[in-house]
């Protein structure tokens, strides 16, 4: 899912340009100009008197008519708290659509953007539940499902609900419509599903409370996390169902590494379980910090939880993520549906989970997690960082602020929009969402709906002390998985805020990979490794392999490719050229200066002078190929190389194995390759040649200086590796074993490897 355009489709929407007549008089009677122009003159007028006031208080320098002044301006920014007569909302009749007249208890609601897949397939086929398919300005105009509802964005237009003024054409969150049109229609359960998940057997009523009304349903008892430490106000629920090491999106980063299982539960009786979410095997509810650093280039994510797990409740004062495609919503929390607009779409529906845990609180509800209801398939394309902002920012201060907000209105609905109001106060999303709460409610009502009866919050009790009579045991299973477990909660938060750190770094980074080796066993290795830092690993080969997308180059000339993957990732930041006989230790390039070139210069085995007077004549030729080339340089190019290098009897040679190219100097380069074309400059003179002519080395950034540099490899590579240092040369990688061997040695730096191991 990608951050959604908020911008109108121009294939939905027409619009037409008045035509003024040809022959309109120039002559235009002033008075009746003025009449029909009142309102903007007065406005006009009223601008021109407030600027010249400002400029008069500045002027004669009163501070104190200056200070209310601009407190009065700064007043007319806050925002607006809606007014809401909740006693004279017109009820809305769906009088447009072809199913005007259909009823139904039990919905499934989806939102599409493509023709429908074989997991939308499945849902219409579950009994006794109605499909409401959302769309949006993706969806194919001629989409059809038979047994299932579709309203497009032009049948949605049409249903007269408020929120439809502040939903994106490109969005899931439209969802919100049909949330409204299922409840217009009868809804008593609604099932929040996507379009890429199977139900588990295919029956909803076989994982999820879908009666609660019945008698066994009241006096069922259910597991539930204790509340033993009032300073917990967030847990994750993937531990109880097997996966100790796999985290929800949603969930406060530094809460990952809480591993442990509960040391005991309690118990609470059923029927109020209001949402109900569940689990999802094969690709679960996780972030991207967790997809990027789990999962391989080719393999889909297939994470198995325990299915005999007991099902657990939350209490009051503790939350857990919620979800928009394996979560049932009962009527009583149906209001709890609204998916906020202004933020980033990753973060929508988690926040709109907290929101509602809160005010579940309220009439006497709790959410209550699932053993596996549904599998979904992994088939994620892009699960970008940036989508989650609202997230990894927010989310832990957000949780924070929800357990302990209060509210003393006496109407559900008045709770509602109060807290929506505070949470744009305190920027958790903006006065969007708040007017969108007002419209949410209002059409709520308008379609029949009836806030439920408020109850006490245990919140504000203090928490009762547990006997042992009241406390109940239920140990987890380790079930395997993508990541190693670890014992430290402390050791594991600060290595994931490490990772978050090198990839928000290097995250629009490309790595340029020279792969010697046989790239039939490490390119993919190579990926992995580096992959979960850089925006994108570009393999070059002797051998050319589509398979493993690994291009044909040879070392020698490998610069004269450089410039097609600049112009391929034309908005990276920078290019860093690595040849798999160097290890880079990324954790200590985060200080280096991205704007500025990096090589080896400093690195005395690596970068050298050599005299062509009585060298060889390979020496000789590439210095003559140097000069002309030198000649035809603009002189900024000429002038920069001659000052770094002042005999043109001398040649300049660099290993080249590790150097940086940033984003402000890849015109130049590409110019600087140009100007080579077809002569046969070797790489190592070509790189050194280019980087002293495109900026001074007193200019170029110090990371690389203190690598460790062996022309021959060592005996005992173990204790040749350093983790402090920003690169280490030689080493050799030419097997999975050696692959396994160096990423158990790089653990030292980046302990989250040995999950690849």
């Amino acid at each position: 899912m990608l951050v959604q355009d908020l911008s109108i489709p121009k294939s939905n929407f027409k619009t037409t340009t008045p035509t003024l007549p040809s022959n309109r008089s120039n002559n235009i009677d002033f008075s009746k100009w003025v009449s029909q122009n009142l309102f903007k003159v007065i406005a006009i007028l009223l601008l021109v008197a407030t600027v010249a006031a400002l400029f008069f208080l500045r002027r004669a320098g009163n501070p104190a008519a200056l200070l209310c002044f601009e407190n009065q301006a700064r007043d007319l920014d806050k925002i607006e708290f809606p007014r809401v007569d909740w006693n004279s909302i017109a009820p809305i009749s769906d009088k447009t659509s072809k199913f005007a007249s259909f009823r139904s208890e039990r919905w499934i609601v989806v939102s599409v953007s493509g023709y429908p897949s074989d997991s939308l397939r499945n849902l219409v086929k579950i009994k006794g539940w109605q499909v409401l398919a959302i769309g949006d300005s993706r969806t194919p105009s001629d989409w059809a499902l038979k047994g299932a509802i579709f309203l497009s964005l032009e049948e949605q237009a049409n249903l007269g609900f408020r929120v439809v003024d502040f939903l994106p054409y490109d969005s899931y969150v439209r969802k919100n419509v049909g949330y409204l049109f299922a409840i217009q229609h009868g809804a008593k359960k609604i099932f929040d599903a996507d379009d890429r998940g199977d139900v588990i057997d295919g029956d909803l009523g076989k994982h999820f409370d879908v009666e609660l009304n019945e008698e066994g349903a009241r006096q069922e008892v259910i597991l539930q996390y204790n509340r033993d430490n009032p300073n917990r106000t967030v847990v994750n629920p993937y531990v109880h169902f097997g996966q100790r090491s796999v985290w929800p999106r949603g969930l406060p980063l530094e809460n990952a590494g809480e591993i442990g299982h509960e040391e005991f539960y309690t118990q609470v009786f059923g029927g109020k379980q209001f949402i109900q979410q569940g689990i999802s095997n094969g690709l679960p509810d996780v972030d991207s910090v967790f997809y990027f650093t789990r999962k391989s280039g080719l393999e889909a994510l297939d994470i198995r939880f325990d299915k005999h797990a007991p099902k657990v409740a939350l209490p009051q004062g503790l939350m857990v993520p919620v979800n928009s495609f394996n979560t049932l919503f009962h009527f009583s929390a149906f209001w709890a549906l609204m998916l906020p607009v202004s933020v980033s779409t990753m973060a929508s529906d988690v926040l709109r989970g907290y929101w509602g845990q809160r005010l579940l609180w309220e009439v006497g509800g709790y959410v209550v997690v699932y053993p596996p209801t549904v599998h979904r398939y992994d088939r994620v394309e892009a699960y970008p960082f940036s989508e989650e902002k609202d997230l990894h920012v927010n989310v832990d201060r957000l949780i924070k602020y929800l357990v302990s907000w209060s509210s003393g209105k006496h109407g559900l609905f008045e709770k509602i929009l109060e807290l929506s109001y505070a949470m744009a106060e305190e920027h958790f999303w903006t006065e969007k969402d708040v007017k969108l709460t007002a419209a949410w409610l209002q059409d709520l009502i308008a379609v029949g709906y009836q806030q439920p009866r408020l109850m006490l919050v245990e919140q504000e009790r203090p928490v009762a002390h547990i006997g042992h009579g009241d406390q109940r045991e239920f140990i987890p299973q380790k079930l395997s998985s993508v990541h190693l477990g670890v014992e430290e909660a402390g050791t594991v938060n600060y290595e994931i805020a490490n990772l978050i750190r090198w990839r928000k770094t290097f995250g629009n980074v490309v790595l340029i990979l020279y792969c010697s080796g046989p790239v039939e066993r490490t390119a993919l290795e190579w990926r992995l490794l580096y992959g979960r830092i850089f925006r994108t690993v570009v393999i070059f080969s002797e051998k050319k392999d589509m398979g493993l997308a690994v291009e044909e180059v040879h070392l020698d000339q490998a610069y004269k490719h450089l410039p097609k993957i600049f112009d391929q990732f034309s908005s990276a930041e920078g290019f860093l050229f690595l040849q798999d006989n160097t290890i880079l230790n990324y954790w200590n390039l985060v200080q280096a200066d991205k704007n500025k070139l990096w090589i080896t210069n400093k690195v005395s085995k690596s970068w050298t002078t050599v005299s062509t007077k009585d060298n060889s004549d390979w020496f000789s030729q590439q210095a003559s190929m140097v000069q002309k080339v030198v000649s035809m340089m603009p002189a900024h190019f000429q002038v920069n190389y001659k000052e770094s290098l002042t005999s043109d009897k001398s040649l300049l040679i660099c290993s080249s194995e590790v150097f940086y190219v940033p984003q402000p100097f890849v015109s130049d380069f590409i110019e600087l390759v140009n100007l080579v074309e077809n002569l046969d400059i070797h790489q190592k003179v070509a790189i050194p040649m280019f980087f002293i002519s495109m900026d001074s080395p007193q200019n170029f950034d110090s990371v690389l200086d203190k690598m460790i540099y062996k022309r021959k490899p060592p005996t005992n590579s173990s204790t040749f590796y350093s983790a402090e240092v920003p690169a280490v040369h030689p080493w050799n990688v030419s097997s999975e074993q050696d692959f396994i061997k160096l990423i158990r040695i790089m653990a030292e730096g980046d302990p989250l490897l040995m999950e690849l191991v």
